[in-house]
């Protein structure tokens, strides 16, 4: 069979970390059937019933049926501009500061290919989401790491990004409750990330994907809350982890005119918007009773408790969480993150994802999802207790 040469862009796309990780763990779920499973982060949960029945619903309208508005329905931006009203006391203009995306994800790679050109940097998180890189590959722009230390609470020191980085920068991406240390972000940081913004003319992209799960009664700050935020920047948030419909992939991008207006444009030319059925079930989501996102925040609360505990009982030292469903753990001395993550798939059937896949500063820590009940999440703190390897 003729094999046809990738593209110089698809060459030079970062490997994809996660499918590496399910090969692994694919591998040894064909010898054992106990593998649990704490390296991804795909919601357990089904999405609300109120949710589903929306969509069945609006299933059956013909006028779904044909293509939507290339830019998605109204009613869903306005629907999100009551749910930042409602939640956030902030207001947005429906029809120049919201844009309809294919889940987070995609927004999140696209606004690279919107703002950079060939050579431009972006300053991403390190340890973060993978993701952000492959959207600045795609662009052909360079990567400048932030590192995230748990010295500054996994926040970034922004004094210690060189005057030459802030000067060829366009984007910067930022991302609280953070995947994957867990961390919350300060008013502080926002303030300063706003203050760069405007003096060296780099958009601010703030990932808000889990900016419902915030612990500890302390409800996680929305970017755009911050004065000046929506002249430097935008946010996007996905209706995937706070109503639990990752398949259904949908989610908004809101602020920055400009910066809307160029993630409608380049979507123009690879979509014709999201199926208005699954549109008419977000906007549900987003105006109907949160009770079910309040259910799922205890749901996580309880399960982080239970797993910190379990594993500080094996004296594992750790911290717990500030938001997100994830733990950021420390490994064990004499340990790489990939080899402790690999030792615990191979001799506990526990699978964690290595820090290194997150940066480089990700290296010395696993990432754990809290997405399974907590009898897994007990049961996976045993086998690793059993490794003796705390003690």
């Amino acid at each position: 069979m003729k094999q046809f040469k990738h593209s110089d862009v698809l060459e030079n796309l970062p490997k994809q970390f996660f499918a590496k990780l399910v090969q692994k763990v694919e591998a040894v779920k064909r010898s054992h059937d106990d593998v649990i499973n704490l390296g991804q982060g795909n919601p357990d949960q089904p999405t609300p019933a109120h949710i589903v029945k929306s969509l069945q619903k609006a299933a059956e309208k013909p006028k779904y049926h044909k293509y939507p508005p290339f830019r998605g329905y109204s009613f869903l931006k306005e629907a999100v501009c009551t749910y930042y009203k409602r939640e956030y006391d902030v207001d947005l203009n429906p029809k120049t500061e919201v844009a309809v995306l294919f889940g987070a994800k995609t927004g999140l790679v696209e606004v690279s290919q919107c703002l950079l050109n060939k050579g431009d940097i972006a300053i991403v998180p390190d340890p973060g989401y993978p993701d952000y890189w492959s959207g600045v590959a795609m662009s052909g722009g360079e990567m400048e790491f932030m590192p995230l230390t748990a010295e500054n609470d996994f926040l970034p020191d922004f004094s210690k990004l060189k005057d030459q980085t802030l000067d060829q920068a366009k984007l910067m991406f930022l991302n609280y409750p953070n995947n994957p240390t867990g961390a919350i972000a300060t008013k502080e940081l926002f303030e300063q990330a706003i203050a760069i913004g405007e003096d060296h003319d780099i958009c601010i992209v703030h990932d808000f994907a889990y900016g419902t799960i915030g612990f500890d009664g302390k409800k996680p700050l929305c970017f755009l809350q911050i004065p000046g935020a929506k002249n430097v920047g935008v946010e996007m948030m996905t209706l995937s982890k706070t109503y639990n419909m990752a398949g259904w992939r949908i989610g908004f991008a809101v602020g920055n005119p400009s910066v809307i207006e160029a993630l409608n444009l380049v979507q123009d030319h690879y979509y014709c918007s999201v199926f208005g059925g699954i549109q008419e079930a977000a906007a549900t989501a987003l105006l109907d009773s949160q009770s079910c996102v309040d259910e799922l925040l205890v749901r996580y609360e309880i399960r982080r408790n239970t797993f910190i505990k379990a594993i500080q009982n094996i004296d594992w030292e750790v911290e717990a969480p500030k938001g997100s469903f994830f733990a950021w753990l420390p490994v064990p001395d004499g340990y790489t993150s990939e080899q402790f993550a690999d030792l615990l798939l191979e001799k506990a059937r526990v699978f964690v994802a290595p820090g290194n896949g997150f940066g480089p500063c990700g290296e010395g820590y696993v990432r754990v999802g809290l997405l399974t009940d907590e009898e897994n999440l007990i049961e996976a703190a045993k086998r690793i207790g059993e490794l003796n390897l705390f003690r």
